[in-house]
């Protein structure tokens, strides 16, 4: 019996289908590629990271299955963020001396809180460094964008959104690659915790609720640059708390 899906006209209609799904997902790419655009040095070019995001979206076209009862808008935006995040790991995008400054203050912190038996506010992981409040806020200042995909649990009851999410998908079905998910999520949930209630607030804006520094900042009344601070001082926090007991693992993930 001849198969009906070899003859040309099926084929065709193949092809017809995939291309209108492929025109019908490209807005989603943008969006994606601006979000993570947003949280990137201004070096970082959106048209790169939107031509990644439509290998990403190709590839999520091709491979989907609709038996795994997941969308294909699901499916594509895992897809699309992968990829985005492989171009990245490709690029030098964050100068080294802004990395050494986190990596600064991530021992800052871990020192502070050693000595004072506690999590430490601004003012000691500044005078940890040796430097005055003004300096460390312009410190906070140069690394943003340096945690782009890092540390990205910001649930606390380990359901809705995570972050983690933006890790390359090429290997996530392996179980010893599930496991070290498993085990980061919870030492992500527990470290989240333990930061200050504010810094909590913000991050749940920000990447669960997705909202600018902007709105952010009119939501809990403050300053947008104090909104600035506080992020990027708590994803620091996690990425030193996570190094005391998973060292590759906080600096690694991007």
């Amino acid at each position: 019996m001849t198969n009906p899906y070899c003859r040309p006209e099926a084929a065709e209609a193949d092809a017809e289908e995939r291309e209108r799904l492929i025109l019908e997902h490209l807005p989603q790419v943008r969006l994606i590629a601006r979000r993570i655009r947003d949280r990137l040095p201004d070096n970082v070019s959106l048209d790169d990271l939107v031509s990644a995001g439509i290998v990403g979206l190709i590839a999520a076209v091709d491979q989907y299955d609709p038996a795994h009862n997941v969308k294909l808008k699901t499916y594509a935006e895992h897809k699309i963020r992968g990829a985005i995040l492989d171009s990245l790991r490709g690029l030098d995008w964050a100068p080294r001396q802004r990395r050494k400054k986190a990596k600064q203050i991530e021992f800052a912190i871990c020192r502070a809180e050693q000595r004072l038996r506690r999590i430490p506010d601004e003012d000691e992981i500044a005078a940890e460094m040796g430097v005055d409040l003004k300096e460390y806020h312009r410190w906070l200042v140069e690394v943003q964008g340096l945690n782009i995909g890092s540390l990205e649990y910001t649930s606390e009851d380990g359901e809705g959104k995570g972050l983690l999410e933006y890790l390359s998908d090429d290997q996530d079905q392996l179980p010893s690659r599930a496991l070290e998910r498993s085990e980061l999520e919870q030492l992500l949930s527990a470290a989240i915790r333990r930061i200050p209630p504010m810094e909590r607030t913000v991050l749940g804006l920000y990447y669960l609720e997705e909202l600018t520094l902007r709105e952010i900042a009119q939501v809990v009344d403050l300053h947008e640059s104090r909104i600035s601070h506080l992020k990027s001082q708590a994803i620091l926090r996690l990425r030193a708390d996570i190094e005391k007991v998973w060292p590759n693992q906080a600096g690694g993930i991007v």
